[in-house]
């Protein structure tokens, strides 16, 4: 019997809404659902978070977007890219990472009214 990833798409599906938030450590306006922390907990992956977070301050195309979908794809040979689009096919900004042990394929974070959310919880 196989065990199922933390990450695995029914784990995360029962994620439907958040009775506590978190605060981000350097922008403290942004906030993320207890289903993120899930997701950034399991995975070591809180730089995640600052990529996103911090976009929202300094990358121009994102900070004009009010919705937002932030898409990691991680490949075989453990890059990855990191996009966000405008939630209706636009992209807006693509950063490519070098290196991750972000489990494959990757995860999918909603982001409105200053919190990242799994698209579950939106």
């Amino acid at each position: 019997m196989s065990k199922r990833s933390p990450l695995d798409a029914n784990t995360l599906a029962q994620f439907t809404g958040s009775q506590n938030f978190y605060r981000h450590g350097l922008v403290r306006e942004v906030l993320y659902t207890e289903g993120v922390e899930y997701v950034v907990d399991n995975a070591g992956a809180y730089w995640l978070l600052d990529e996103i977070a911090l976009a929202q301050r300094h990358i121009i195309p994102v900070k004009r977007e009010d919705f937002q979908v932030w898409d990691l794809v991680v490949n075989a040979d453990q890059t990855a890219i990191l996009t966000c689009g405008d939630g209706n096919g636009l992209e807006v900004y693509s950063k490519h990472i070098e290196f991750t042990d972000f489990p494959e394929p990757g995860i999918r974070f909603y982001y409105a009214d200053w919190v990242i959310h799994l698209p579950s919880e939106y």
